[in-house]
């Protein structure tokens, strides 16, 4: 009797350990499942069939892009701290284009180590809607050593792009085209970063900012497979071909991510990904999108990934024979439909 009810106890504490064991299974099974949901999956489906020939308007854009990303990485060369020159002639072209495109413009100037800097700004004045604000940024600044094609003239082209072709709108919201300095290391999250003396300057005089678009690193492409990297455990769930464009938000700015990427998909012939993911992950706060999560505003990074896909990240190779500019000028006239839907142009 006894040896059958000792089998019979084995028995119940078996059936317990496997109820468990199932339960435990089943628990991170829906947990994965709801975070797949919450972070990565997204509005639409990324655009797989081959790209459209270049329209007129997108050779023109590749053209004008083209020009700038040359004015500032050969032209004007290295500019940052270390070579103020630079960055001061940087900071005067990219007021000229906004006042040539028509746009008002503001220069805010901050100190950093005994060199000015300047914030530029260009906007365009909302109507209905006015005091809830836009802010398209790009930092103009290169990292040491390097003259920057991709990071970041490649974001400011695109941002002047922008600044241009939504000069004569009547956006409902107001349009903030924002250059920022100082996002390079050694100022990169640091006081002196310029995006973040910007963000912090329109939290104290109480801006509404209501969507913030950080064009980072945006002109590189490839179609070989492998091309692309990720930190774990992204590449269990996002392409290994670096042919797309990448919408990045942080949780809090996931509805953000959703809105833009859908708009684009809706709109834009042009692969793209996007994810609202922990700030954590290395790589997912790496722009200036990041200062304006500090200030409390929604933002978010619009990316080729930089240095998981670029090879000549933050390098002296970084120049503008490196750029695709015909599948940037594809994924900026996508952008220009998003910026107008979220001013309600």
């Amino acid at each position: 009797m006894r040896d059958g009810s000792g089998r019979s106890e084995r028995s119940r504490a078996d059936r317990r350990r496997r109820r468990w064991v199932v339960a435990l299974v089943a628990f991170f099974v829906v947990g994965a499942l709801l975070v797949w949901w919450a972070m990565v999956r997204m509005p639409g489906a990324s655009y797989a069939l081959g790209l459209d020939p270049l329209t007129d308007d997108e050779r023109g854009i590749a053209d004008a892009m083209r020009r700038d990303v040359v004015k500032l990485a050969e032209e004007i060369g290295e500019r940052n701290v270390a070579h103020p020159r630079g960055l001061a002639a940087a900071a005067d072209f990219i007021a000229s284009s906004f006042g040539a495109a028509g746009l008002a413009t503001k220069r805010a100037a901050f100190v950093t180590s005994g060199v000015t800097c300047e914030n530029v700004a260009g906007e365009i004045a909302g109507g209905a809607s006015k005091d809830d604000i836009v802010v398209i940024g790009a930092h103009y600044d290169s990292v040491e050593g390097t003259v920057g094609a991709n990071d970041n003239a490649s974001g400011v082209a695109a941002l002047l792009s922008l600044a241009r072709a939504l000069a004569t709108s009547k956006p409902a919201r107001t349009l903030r085209f924002v250059a920022f300095a100082n996002e390079e290391p050694p100022w990169f999250q640091t006081p002196n970063m310029g995006s973040l003396v910007y963000a912090r300057a329109c939290r104290e005089r109480g801006d509404r900012i209501v969507a913030m678009l950080s064009l980072e690193t945006i002109g590189y492409y490839s179609s070989v497979s492998g091309s692309q990297r990720y930190p774990f455990p992204l590449s269990l769930v996002y392409p290994s071909t670096g042919d797309f464009i990448a919408f990045v938000g942080d949780l809090g700015s996931r509805a953000l991510v959703r809105e833009a990427i859908d708009v684009f998909r809706q709109t834009t012939h042009f692969p793209s990904e996007g994810g609202a993911l922990p700030g954590w992950i290395p790589g997912i706060g790496w722009s200036d999108h990041w200062s304006f999560w500090q200030a409390g505003y929604p933002a978010i990074m619009v990316t080729d990934t930089a240095p998981f896909r670029y090879p000549h990240y933050h390098t002296t190779r970084d120049t503008p024979d490196q750029l695709d500019y015909e599948r940037t000028a594809r994924v900026v006239r996508g952008l220009e439909r998003v910026v107008a839907a979220l001013a309600r142009c």
